[in-house]
């Protein structure tokens, strides 16, 4: 009967390519995107609160 201990390292190595393939692919069917999400500079409120009188000219 054979020892199972001598594909050990094998079998650990191939685990860890397995897992490493597996999270690569997760990432990359991953929908969250955040550079879609960045601020876009303030909204309405912030201008309604900042409001600057328009100077007249001329």
């Amino acid at each position: 009967m054979l020892s199972a201990q001598p594909l050990l390292p094998l079998h650990r190595g191939l685990n860890a390519i397995t897992t490493g393939w597996q999270n690569l692919i997760a990432r990359m069917r991953d929908p969250y995107r955040p550079e879609r999400h960045y601020m876009r500079g303030p909204g309405p409120k912030w201008h309604a609160k900042h409001a600057v009188q328009a100077v007249a000219v001329g």
